[in-house]
């Protein structure tokens, strides 16, 4: 079974790379599906073709769109035994409440475009655009984030790549 994926991975990829080819000495080939989405993305590869760190990649977006529509607004939480932090006191059984949607909307963790739909912010990962600060949690965070996150987003991935 692996061979057989190997041998069509490598079909598909010889089918692009002759349709890259092509493109770059200026014929058309938007005849069909594959000719048209790649038309329609030549000019950003040329562009950025030496850098791969500006390509946009379908995981960008949904973490763009993630942090912008967090599935979640509040995340609540009640304190399970006296807790100090800085100069506050948690009591036991304090309900705690973090605002999912304001956290991600904060200029100060994001920008001045933090109200902008900017996927490129995610190019160097989650920890480096948030400065290594637990300031993106979509599905939560530590020990009770949510365990369908990566069937989530994978879901997402195959539920896109079928509507293209």
């Amino acid at each position: 079974m692996k061979q057989i994926s190997k041998e069509v991975y490598a079909l598909l990829r010889g089918i692009v790379n002759k349709r890259e080819k092509a493109m770059k000495v200026g014929e058309t080939t938007n005849s069909d599906l594959l000719g048209m989405l790649m038309e329609s993305n030549f000019r950003e590869i040329q562009e950025h073709q030496n850098n791969k760190k500006i390509r946009i990649s379908v995981t960008m977006i949904f973490h763009e769109v993630l942090r912008l529509y967090p599935p979640i607004a509040m995340l609540p939480r009640v304190v399970y035994k006296d807790t100090q932090v800085g100069d506050m006191c948690f009591p036991t059984g304090l309900q705690v409440v973090l605002p999912t949607i304001l956290v991600h909307h904060d200029h100060e963790i994001w920008g001045d475009d933090a109200k902008e739909f900017n996927p490129k912010r995610f190019v160097e990962g989650v920890l480096k655009v948030t400065k290594n600060q637990v300031s993106f949690f979509p599905f939560g965070w530590g020990p009770r984030v949510c365990i369908g996150q990566n069937f989530a987003m994978m879901e997402a991935k195959i539920a896109l790549a079928m509507i293209l």
